[in-house]
Parts: structure tokens; C-alpha cells; sequence
């Protein structure tokens, strides 16, 4: 399938590694130019490197954290138009409520719904001005099935989804959309980081856990990265033009209701 997204600029946060990184090549791989940003340099370069190789797309490499407001500038200092918003950023690990100062709820808030949600207010007026925009948020199944060890990214993703809800349809009339993907077990670092802090407080072992995590799932395993990535390709195409506000779960079938 031609996606028609060839030629156009995409910007993708968080795109050294996991899910964004595979967000990045996929979009790559259908000729998109990249800019893509993250904080650790060696990463970010391996990253960038092993785009162009694999797709001989342009990737701009932008050293930062998109979470500051330094972060956001440099990013569109070198992707000021941005066609494509992919907006990723590592969430808060697991712990417990009773333990979280008011200093760590205003990170997690900024990290996980006030940095995206300003990365649209400076980009989707001037998607909406040349009549093409997509974005797409990578959140977190946890909007839909609530996870006990997870409160932050509960309530702070939830807040994203709820704000995304109401701006999707102030902008699909100018042919830009606006979608979340909330994915389920993922084999990504972040999910190995996971499993780690519950194997720690839990006494049991990684092995355990892991194991234990993909045979609840219906589907018997983790998803890949390229899986998220594929689906954010066909997201951000010429075809999704109709979809908007969703909510898109990819979980292998791990959430439990009809609706």
C-alpha cells in the first residue's frame, strides 16, 4: 500500500530506541524526512544511523529533551514545519501513591501530558494552514485498564486523552488528525524496566515475571516494536484522513471489553 506521505516532514520525540524508534523507521521507510529527537547522544546517533541505512531516508538527529522547554525549541528549530507529530516520551515506573511527593506528580503530569499537549498547540496551526497534519500520541493501555502500580500514568496519560478528544475535532476539517495508540506488553526497554522494579519489590525474578506477563496475554507474547511502528505509519498516511479522536489500542486482545 502507498501510503502517499512521501516527501512529507515528520517529527518524532522520544526516537531512540523502542516504540519510537520503530515509529521513526517505519516512516522512514516510506520515504519521509525525519527529525527525530532524544536525550542520550550515542543512542540517538545509533538511531539515526541505522534509519538511514536501512531506508536511505534523511534523518536529522536533534540532541534533547522534549519534556523542557529548550527540548521542544531545538526540535523545531530543525523540523519548524512539521507535517507528521509523533509524540513519545518515557513514562514513570511503577510505584506506589503514598510515596509521591507533590514534585513527582508535576513531573510525571509534564512528562506524559503537558509536553505533547504542547507540542501540538506549537504545530497544529500550521498543519492546519497547509491543509495536512497528522499526529499520533504514544500513551499507554493504562487509560483503559487501569493498573494499580501505574496511578501516575493512569491519571496523567487520561489527562492527554481527554484534552486530544476535544482538539481532534476543532482540526479535522483542515485534513489533520489527531489519534492515540495505547499499547498493551510491548518488548521494549521501558517494559523490561518495568518488569525489573516488580521483580524488585516483589521478590521474583525477571524471568518470572516476563514470562508470566506474555502467557496472560491472549496472543501468548509480547508485542514488537515494529508492530506499534507499522500501525503509526498507516496512522499518519494519506488513507487515515477520516480517523480522528481514537483511542487504538494494540494489546494483543489483553483488554477485556466489548467496547
Amino acid at each position: 500500500m502507498d501510503l502517499g506521505i512521501s516527501g512529507k516532514n515528520a517529527l518524532v520525540t522520544g526516537a531512540s530506541r523502542g516504540m519510537g524508534k520503530a515509529a521513526a523507521m517505519a516512516l522512514a521507510h516510506e520515504g519521509v524526512e525525519l527529525t527525530i529527537l532524544a536525550r542520550t547522544h550515542e543512542t540517538l546517533e545509533a538511531a539515526a544511523a541505522d534509519i538511514r541505512t536501512q531506508t536511505g531516508a534523511r534523518v536529522t538527529a536533534v540532541l534533547g529533551d522534549i519534556t523542557t522547554p529548550a527540548g521542544r525549541e531545538a526540535a523545531l528549530a530543525a523540523c519548524p514545519a512539521p507535517d507528521i507529530l509523533v509524540n513519545n516520551a518515557d513514562g514513570e515506573l511503577p510505584g506506589d501513591f503514598r510515596n509521591w511527593s507533590r514534585e513527582d506528580w508535576l513531573r510525571g503530569i509534564d512528562r506524559m501530558m503537558l509536553t505533547p499537549i504542547d507540542m501540538m498547540r506549537l504545530t497544529v496551526d500550521g498543519m492546519m494552514e497547509r491543509k495536512f497534519g497528522r499526529v499520533v500520541n504514544i500513551v499507554s493501555r493504562s487509560v483503559k485498564i487501569a493498573q494499580a502500580e501505574l496511578g501516575m500514568s493512569n491519571a496523567a496519560r487520561s489527562g492527554l486523552v481527554g484534552f486530544v478528544a476535544g482538539l481532534a475535532r476543532q482540526t479535522i476539517a483542515s485534513n489533520v488528525t489527531i489519534n492515540n495508540v495505547l499499547p498493551g506488553i510491548i518488548a521494549s526497554d521501558g517494559q523490561r524496566q518495568h518488569v525489573e522494579v516488580l521483580a524488585r519489590e516483589s521478590g521474583r525474578s525477571f524471568e518470572a515475571i516476563w514470562a508470566e506477563r506474555a502467557a496472560q496475554n491472549p496472543a501468548g507474547r509480547y508485542g514488537r516494536p515494529e508492530e506499534i511502528g507499522a500501525y503509526i505509519a498507516f496512522l499518519c498516511s494519506a488513507n487515515a484522513g477520516f480517523v480522528t479522536a481514537q483511542n487504538l489500542l494494540i494489546d494483543g486482545g489483553q483488554y477485556p471489553g466489548t467496547f
